[in-house]
């Protein structure tokens, strides 16, 4: 069964999406789930190239002129090593 948190950050401009994102994924256990709401229209850059260096997977599920919500998988801190 996995666990899926909500984290809402609408109305943060850039570079708050991002941090609060990081934050938010440190204490997941791999397999937990992050599903993040942004406004800021720069998340679509940012989110992603956070999720790129910290080796999770982060997929686009909504996508809209009010609103942009990502759904990310925390994967196994030890794969790379």
């Amino acid at each position: 069964m996995t666990t899926t948190t909500i984290l809402d950050l609408t109305g943060l401009k850039c570079p708050l999406p991002a941090l609060k994102t990081r934050k938010a994924l440190k204490p997941l256990k791999a397999g937990e789930r992050l599903e993040v709401h942004c406004t800021d229209p720069l998340s679509v850059i940012d989110i992603p190239n956070l999720i790129r260096e910290t080796g999770d997977m982060v997929e686009i599920t909504e996508r809209s002129e009010t609103r942009i919500v990502f759904l990310i998988e925390k994967q196994d801190g030890a794969a790379g090593s």
